[in-house]
């Protein structure tokens, strides 16, 4: 009899290189689609893509027969690629190497797909190291690894 894997959610985030604020307002919706396009193409249907000039929100459902580390390292090299291919900025563009990766449960899908949603007005508040910082410390993470 076959079983039907769980399905995990995940909110995932990444930064530019060196938090260098390069997804401005002419690319932004652009840059989002593409990321979009690409968990697809890895079975990971996304819920929402949102985020800052510096980093970028995704949160999506997690193909189980892939692993999260070679989903994200798919969707941020195809990313950067296209970026540079497409000629959107002076400069080359990259990703941070590392990234930030969280599951969802369902009790909690609304209240993350909302906080991905306002991230501009959320952000009027709050720098992206606080955010990232807030995200390490709600999910019970050593405060030796807040830098």
């Amino acid at each position: 009899m076959f079983h039907s894997l769980p399905s995990i959610w995940i909110h995932a985030i990444w930064s530019t290189r060196d938090r260098n604020p390069f997804i401005l307002p002419p690319i932004e919706k652009a840059v989002h689609q593409f990321l979009a396009c690409k968990f697809e193409e890895t079975g990971c249907p996304v819920r929402i893509i949102n985020g800052m000039p510096d980093h970028v929100h995704c949160l999506f459902r997690q193909n189980p027969l892939k692993s999260i580390s070679d989903v994200i390292k798919q969707v941020k090299g195809s990313s950067s690629q296209w970026i540079n291919t497409q000629g959107m900025l002076p400069e080359k563009f990259a990703w941070q190497k590392g990234y930030a990766v969280y599951s969802v449960g369902a009790s909690a899908m609304e209240w993350i797909q909302h906080y991905i949603q306002e991230q501009k007005i959320h952000h009027l508040k709050k720098t992206y190291r606080e955010e990232f910082n807030h995200f390490l410390r709600m999910h019970g993470l050593d405060n030796e690894l807040i830098a």
